[in-house]
């Protein structure tokens, strides 16, 4: 007797699935990196401004904080129902909602890194005759590096996994095939779905990894004098 067809069988590993969706598999993944990285990336636009308003002071920072995890709290339905008025049935409509998300970390992070910055370090740059602008882009942002990719990793992570919620509006990449399968239990394209989104974000993480440890070498030689 011939052997069953693993897709006939509904297993949940099935070389046969993967194999014949091959060419679906990669759109979708493709359009999951795509929102992802348009999300986090404007996602950081956004946040370093809004730290440098909050860092002014109480009267800022309070609102602006308060503000950001509002946002996080919203549950995504409710999100996008408000969102979709001014977007419509759109990527932007997924893009807009998840920047909101990433604010809630990014901003964090980036105050963070900035009030982290020794108030000498800021004294010795104006001594030398830096100005504001100079002293940002030279002395406190790059200082404050650590901690804003460390909030970039966290906030990378948790879109990769957000993202699939956009299926609500057919806009979800991974999430679009995640959905349908779930509700018609089709093993086989929940776990190869579910399954590449988790190596997405993996990958993401230590790709982000490895660049904040290009980008702040100073943090590895700190820590190895430590450990010395």
């Amino acid at each position: 007797m011939a052997e069953q067809s693993c897709l006939v069988a509904n297993d949940w590993i099935c070389w046969e699935y993967v194999t014949s969706r091959s060419e679906e598999l990669t759109a979708a993944t493709l359009e999951h990196v795509w929102i992802t990285a348009a999300s986090v990336l404007i996602g950081l636009a956004v946040s370093v401004p809004l730290a440098l308003l909050a860092r002014r002071g109480r009267r800022w920072a309070a609102p602006v904080l308060g503000l950001t995890t509002l946002l996080y709290t919203v549950p995504s339905l409710a999100m996008f129902s408000l969102l979709l008025p001014l977007f419509g049935l759109s990527a932007s409509l997924v893009v807009t909602g998840l920047v909101l998300y990433s604010l809630t970390i990014l901003v964090r992070n980036a105050l963070a890194g900035l009030e982290a910055v020794p108030e000498e370090v800021r004294e010795a740059a104006r001594g030398m005759g830096y100005g504001p602008g100079r002293l940002l882009w030279q002395v406190e942002l790059p200082l404050a590096l650590p901690a804003l990719l460390a909030g970039l990793r966290i906030a990378t992570v948790s879109t990769v996994a957000l993202a699939t919620v956009g299926s609500i509006v057919g806009k979800g990449g991974l999430g679009n095939l995640i959905a349908p399968a779930v509700n018609s239990s089709f093993k086989a394209q929940v776990l190869t779905a579910s399954v590449l989104c988790v190596l997405l974000a993996l990958v993401a993480d230590l790709l982000l990894l490895g660049l904040q440890r290009l980008l702040t070498p100073w943090t590895r030689t700190a820590a190895t004098d430590r450990g010395a």
